[in-house]
């Protein structure tokens, strides 16, 4: 293989979703479901709220990590903040089930993208290394992960919530290589996401395969990837990454 370590984005690169956070649907249940532990709110009070600390706590996070350019936070933070200012207080194990509950009723659908198992499977049969970097809140992404069957797949896993930064910031690429000795030349960024996956890619200095899908964010600047595939095949990427 042309490399030892094979980094992953998650979403429209191994797995295809589709969500809906601000449906009023959704904050209709949410509020029902607030209101069964006393937090008394509309749903149009709740998303309100819930966008409101969203901002907060992002302007929080920044002053944490003045060094970061992208700040990313951790949603629970916001969910358990939605009940104390109604004066509940809670259990982490309860706020865990709010944004489960959350996650849930806000996707559409969620699926492997074909070709991904295969692909991940002829990466550990050659040797190569796996890791996820991935924009995401934890509280979602490690149950989907487990319920896709990706999580042993990893090698090392680093999610933004966690880190309170994100792609295409340096910082993040920087503490996944530094977590887990990761070098350079020996390292390749899988993404569909020009800019967090690719750029970022670019400008930490390595190489890089950018896979379109039907979720990509639109390309409206230069493409640095070092290979392309523009019809969203996964199966192709082992004629790149592969010798």
């Amino acid at each position: 293989m042309k490399y030892k370590n094979f980094i992953f984005d998650l979403y429209g690169t191994l797995i295809d979703i589709n969500t809906d956070e601000w449906s009023a649907q959704l904050w209709k249940k949410m509020a029902i479901l607030y209101g069964y532990y006393g937090a008394s709110y509309t749903f149009k009070e709740l998303g309100r709220e819930y966008g409101r600390l969203v901002d907060k706590e992002k302007r929080a996070a920044h002053r944490r990590h003045p060094e970061y350019e992208v700040i990313d936070i951790q949603i629970e933070k916001v969910f358990r903040r939605l009940f104390t200012q109604k004066g509940v207080k809670t259990k982490k194990a309860t706020v865990l089930e709010i944004c489960e509950v959350f996650r849930c009723f806000s996707t559409k659908y969620i699926k492997l993208y074909d070709g991904v198992v295969d692909l991940l499977d002829a990466i550990k049969a050659n040797g190569g290394r796996i890791y996820l970097l991935s924009n995401a809140q934890r509280s979602f992404t490690e149950n989907e992960l487990n319920m896709l069957g990706l999580t042993p797949y990893f090698d090392g896993i680093v999610i933004s919530s966690d880190e309170e930064c994100s792609k295409p910031d340096a910082h993040y690429y920087q503490i996944l290589f530094d977590r887990y000795g990761l070098k350079n030349k020996d390292s390749v960024m899988i993404g569909n996401d020009f800019r967090s996956d690719i750029g970022g890619a670019a400008d930490f200095g390595i190489d890089s395969l950018y896979i379109h899908q039907s979720i990509s964010p639109a390309i409206d600047g230069e493409l640095r990837s070092t290979y392309t595939i523009m019809d969203g095949d996964v199966y192709k990427m082992k004629t790149y990454l592969f010798d």
